[in-house]
């Protein structure tokens, strides 16, 4: 049992005075739907109160047992809990202001009272971004990295590369891959040679070292789930949502998910986002070779399409959107790898 709400049904007009250090006389909530990739219940709240913002976003735990249960088991409301708490009121970031957290570490139970970005448009990783959304993208990824190099003292926040993080991602794989080669093959045909499908087919056993390959360097606190679906965008700016995927990780690892799964083909190819993202990065004198950064690009590009694999291959894509999700994220990071040559990585 926690000591805060766990869901929009325990709120209370008192429990939100107590926390938000006004008066709310009463509240409606508005149901937005499963969030977080159907791991948290979102809620907007439309506050009756004289100060403070009218409405506001307040983040539960899912109510389905078996997401739950994946959330527990990837820390992942830990995880949102520690960087509200430990990194976004150090960084420059924009991210929905925090006005009250709570987290039971006996049950993972938590609750978040969140700033409802009004104003702002969510991006869309099916219609996918203009070039100019994606230079605001990438320097706001750099600018968490940038101030957050070497992280050593954030010692709450693990490494991405955690046992059940390799587990999890081979397990994946070997679930999903098959299911692709069956459903998406009109979309790995038009993408990539039978050879590189054929390497792919290796992936499982090359996972723990392309992550060992990926944490060999200096690492940052990473986003860890920086897609358009993820984004809020703005007139000449953006804000990113969803952290509960938050981890010590490679500064590309952001970067390679980004551009590899969310830009389209033409934004993709009409820069050198590495090189954006490095110049943004050292900007401050970071002392850190954009050769380094290209390459561990190369294997963090590799490694994520574990993440289209096993969107495509083993969630659910119960309607047209879902469906056109999928074949677009495993399109454009499949020929984003062959783009890159990261195929020959899976011959070393």
């Amino acid at each position: 049992m926690s000591s805060f709400p766990t869901s929009p049904e325990e709120l209370t007009a008192q429990w939100l005075t107590d926390k938000l250090g006004y008066k709310v006389e009463s509240f409606d909530i508005e149901a937005l739907g499963e969030g977080g990739g159907l791991l948290g219940l979102v809620t907007r709240l439309h506050l009756n109160a004289n100060e403070g913002p009218k409405t506001l976003i307040a983040k539960f735990p899912t109510k389905t047992e078996e997401n739950r249960a994946v959330a527990t088991v990837y820390d992942m409301y830990r995880r949102e809990y520690r960087f509200y708490t430990q990194v976004a009121p150090n960084v420059p970031l924009r991210a929905p202001a925090c006005y009250h957290a709570e987290f039971n570490p006996e049950n993972s139970d938590f609750v978040l009272l969140l700033e409802d970005l009004q104003g702002f448009t969510l991006g869309d990783q099916v219609t996918g971004c203009t070039a100019d959304e994606a230079h605001q993208v990438i320097q706001s990824i750099a600018s968490l990295h940038r101030n957050t190099w070497q992280p050593d003292h954030i010692t709450d926040i693990k490494q991405h590369d955690m046992p059940y993080q390799r587990d999890g991602m081979i397990g994946g794989f070997q679930v999903g891959w098959p299911v692709v080669k069956t459903d998406f093959t009109d979309v790995l045909e038009a993408a990539i040679t039978p050879q590189q499908i054929a390497l792919l087919d290796t992936m499982p056993d090359q996972i723990n070292r392309l992550l060992d390959t990926m944490h060999d360097g200096p690492l940052v606190i990473g986003h860890g789930d920086v897609r358009l679906d993820n984004i809020f965008f703005a007139k000449d700016s953006n804000a990113l949502v969803d952290y509960q995927a938050v981890s010590k990780a490679a500064p590309e690892h952001d970067l390679a998910y980004f551009v590899t799964q969310s830009l389209g083909d033409d934004v993709r190819n009409a820069e050198d986002w590495v090189a954006v993202y490095h110049q943004h990065l050292t900007s401050e004198g970071i002392d850190y070779p954009l050769e380094s950064s290209r390459e561990r690009y190369r294997y963090c590009a590799l490694y994520l399409v574990c993440y289209a694999v096993i969107i495509a291959g083993t969630l659910d894509q119960a309607n047209a959107r879902g469906r056109k999700l999928a074949e677009t994220l495993l399109g454009n990071s499949l020929r984003s790898l062959a783009e890159l040559d990261a195929f020959e990585l899976l011959t070393e």
